[in-house]
């Protein structure tokens, strides 16, 4: 029991999956159609997009933070320049800023194009452009509005030039200058370009772009990304459509953000030899004037070596004269240093690293390294931003106030060196006491002989920073190490043509199934017995499908699939009325549950057939509201309800025989009454069928609508069996419900359903015969030899 209902769950599951498969397949000329429709446009977006190309380039950034860039530069660090770190995620900001962006496009020309129209699509030209331009003597709105000239061949010699609304401004020789109002503009050819690569009578669009836009537009396709975390490896990337234009720019940026950083780098130690020359100069004619005097000195007193005579008083005091050198030249520096802050403007760098800090005033030097880290900041952001930005605002406050700490520190430093100068001169005042009996000549020469050291002492200090500060200058290495250079892949990325293939090919089998889908999923009407045997119960007689002639009734001969229909729900209505006698007349009613479901034609053609039979039959036009049945058959206008409606009538005179069939009677409705449901309630109506089943071996009965009108019910008990047709693709299947509460309740004795109108080209329901499906049932397809190939194409409905 078990195993069987396994077995019967199988089939049902391999049955909806057929049903499912034959729902789509039957329209694979429509999928094939959609396939090659969506393959011709992707075909054609291929060949009409611009194919765009990537270009990358690796480079390693000096991160000092990370610890995996080993400068060369590292044995110079003592020197105190070169403290200012950096970080990866900084470096990768600064790469992708604005300034970098719009100096490499300057550099480049970029924001200017060229364009040629080819025989399909309009090119871009920029390495095999056959001809050259250069501008100079550039104003300001040079790169701020947009202009478009027309360069056409006129000559070995010369071009024409025109404007963008194609006017000429005339001819040109190769070379010359042309004057605009913004700029002057030179036109050369190159001198080497292949024949193969553009034509002798060219026309070239050159089209002048505003910088902002270029930049942004370049800014936008420009991605600056570290590899990793844990490393200092950036990648650049642009996607351009030409090739060789991504990869310059690219090279370009990095050439300038190195020469960026180098600039930066060196902008302190710039500043710092500069001050230094000015002081060698000015300390150097100091010494001079010292020297000059000393040697004066000498000749007016005619001296040649002082020290000598007082050796022994002169041994003793070396040690706080040295000291009081010392300190004067501190003193000195100190004092320069107070007078360049005073002096200098308010954003200058500070000279670092020409004086000792040490003491109480230690953290001076760190605060000259912050203040100079701070201004060179404050410069950078300057470039893209104004004095009014919040970040240069702030820039702006800590430079004052550290400017100000700065200021602080000398001057105590200048305090403490006066107080220490103070007690060194007290201590060789005492000495001097001790040597009163030199004469005076020693001790002005002393004098002068001292500010000659003290001199020389700060001269040469002052030279050693200077050769310092070259050597930093000269090893500047760049702040990006050059991996890879900038390289073009062959193929584009864009467009992907395997990825648009694929995606036109499911495109192409979606759209349709969409199609069918969203109609099936809308589509309400009832399409084939399965569709039926979901709700009811009913006995199923068979499907008759689409009539493929104008014929109204069926002939003896006939071969077509609706006949064959017809006579295989004749041959299954023998085992539906099986119970009732074959000496005894049986009545068959037909009705539907609305008008135009095709029961008067399954009412006329059955009773067509089973005369075919030589069984006398007669049919009734029951439906006395709106009467069809002169529609299939030729029939005079009184009939039933003009029997009914008098009295002493004879039925017979109301009975008529068929043309071209032997035994095939018909009792025309009549002309329709005002009051149907009296007459078909009266009792002279079930007397009529008593006297009539004497007289003919079948009678079938085209009755109303039976959801509309109560007619058919109220003759129903006259009924041996009632066909109810259910006609395809026109019937909601939520009337469904309704015909299985009227066979639940019995109210319609020996019901059966017969499915009308089907089209099995598009049925994936039951077939036999001349359809197809699952090898049972009882439904018909289309002979398929009158089908042409356009209706096969097309499933054209017949």
């Amino acid at each position: 029991m078990k195993e069987n209902s396994f077995q019967d769950k199988l089939q049902d599951e391999s049955i909806n999956l057929r049903e499912q498969i034959d729902r789509y397949f039957k329209y694979w000329p429509w999928f094939l159609f959609s396939v090659i429709i969506a393959l011709f446009f992707s075909f054609l977006y291929l060949r009409y997009t611009t194919p765009q190309y990537k270009a990358v380039a690796t480079i390693l950034v000096k991160d000092d933070r990370k610890g995996n860039f080993q400068s060369e530069l590292s044995s110079f660090n003592d020197l105190g320049l070169m403290n200012i770190k950096n970080n990866v995620d900084n470096e990768v900001e600064v790469i992708k800023s604005r300034s970098i962006l719009e100096k490499a496009i300057k550099k480049l020309n970029f924001n200017v194009s060229f364009f040629i129209e080819g025989r399909v699509k309009v090119q871009e030209f920029y390495d095999k452009n056959p001809i050259e331009v250069s501008f100079f003597d550039v104003k300001d709105n040079f790169y701020n509005i947009q202009q478009s000239f027309l360069i056409e061949y006129s000559s070995n010699q010369t071009f024409e030039l025109k404007s963008s609304e194609t006017k000429s401004l005339g001819i040109f020789k190769y070379g010359s200058i042309i004057n605009l109002f913004n700029a002057k503009m030179v036109i050369t050819k190159r001198p080497i370009i292949e024949k193969s690569e553009i034509e002798t009578n060219f026309s070239i669009m050159m089209n002048i772009n505003k910088l902002e836009q270029v930049v942004q537009s370049y800014r936008n396709r420009v991605s600056v990304v570290p590899l990793s975390k844990n490393s200092s490896v950036v990648e650049l990337t642009l996607i351009d459509p030409v090739p060789q234009k991504a990869q310059d720019l690219l090279n370009s940026i990095i050439e300038i953000y190195n020469q960026d950083a180098i600039d930066d780098n060196n902008y302190i130690s710039k500043n710092t030899q500069k001050f230094i020359d000015e002081r060698l100069k000015f300390i150097s004619e100091e010494l001079g004037d010292v020297e000059k005097l000393g040697e004066t000195f000498l000749k007016n007193n005619r001296l040649t070596d002082i020290q000598s005579n007082a050796e022994s008083f002169i041994q003793n005091s070396n040690e706080f004269q040295q000291e009081l050198i010392q300190t004067e030249t501190q003193i000195k520096v100190v004092n320069s240093m107070i007078d360049y802050l005073k002096n200098a403007p308010k954003d200058a760098i500070i000279p670092n690293n020409i004086v000792s800090f040490d003491g109480s005033v230690s953290n001076t030097g760190d605060l000259i390294n912050e203040y100079n880290s701070l201004v060179i900041q404050k410069n950078r952001n300057l470039t893209s931003a104004t004095e009014k930005n919040l970040t240069v605002v702030n820039l702006n406050n800590k430079i004052i106030d550290m400017r100000l700490n700065i200021a602080e520190n000398l001057n105590r430093l200048n305090t403490t060196l006066q107080i220490k100068r103070g007690d060194l001169e007290k201590q060789e005042n005492l000495l001097s006491s001790k040597i009163s009996s030199i004469p005076s000549q020693g001790r002005e020469f002393k004098v002068i002989d001292r500010q000659q050291k003290i001199k020389e002492t700060l001269y040469v200090y002052l030279l050693q920073k200077r050769e310092e500060i070259g050597i930093t200058l000269a090893v500047t290495a760049p702040n990006a190490k050059i991996i890879d250079t900038a390289l073009v892949s062959n193929s584009p990325v864009s467009p992907n043509r395997s990825i648009i293939k694929i995606f036109a090919l499911l495109a192409g089998l979606c759209i349709p199934f969409m199609v069918i889908f969203i109609n099936d999923f809308l589509d309400t009407k009832v399409k084939s017995r399965r569709d039926i045997e979901k709700v009811v119960t009913i006995p199923y007689l068979g499907d008759i499908p689409s009539s493929e002639t104008n014929d109204k009734i069926i002939e003896v001969h006939s071969r077509s699939s609706s006949a064959e229909a017809i006579r295989m729900i004749r041959t299954n209505l023998d085992f539906v009325l099986s119970t009732i006698s074959d000496t005894k007349c049986k009545t068959i009613f037909v009705t539907s549950s609305i008008p135009k479901e095709g029961k008067t034609f399954v009412s006329v053609n059955l009773a067509a057939t089973i005369a075919l039979s030589s069984k006398k039959v007669l049919i009734i036009g029951l439906d006395v509201r709106n009467p069809k049945l002169n529609n299939y058959i030729t029939v005079p206008s009184k009939g039933l309800t003009n029997y009914l409606a008098k009295n002493d009538q004879n039925i017979n005179d109301y009975i008529v025989k068929i043309d071209n069939f032997e035994a095939f009677y018909a009792l025309p409705s009549g002309v329709i009454p005002p009051n149907p449901v009296e007459l078909l309630s009266s009792n002279k109506i079930h007397d009529l069928f008593d006297e009539l089943k004497k007289e003919y071996d079948y009678i079938i009965v085209d009755t109303p609508p039976i959801s509309l009108v109560t007619d058919t019910l109220l003759v129903a008990k006259n009924a041996d069996a009632f066909i109810y047709v259910v006609r395809a693709n026109f019937l909601d299947k939520r009337m469904l419900g309704f015909i299985q509460d009227l066979y639940q309740e019995k109210k319609l004795p020996n019901m059966s359903l017969v499915l009308n109108d089907t089209d099995l080209n598009k049925s994936y329901g039951y077939g036999y015969g001349y359809g197809y499906g699952y090898g049972y049932g009882y439904g018909y397809g289309v002979d398929k030899e009158k089908i042409s190939w356009k209706d096969k194409f097309l499933f054209k409905k017949r």
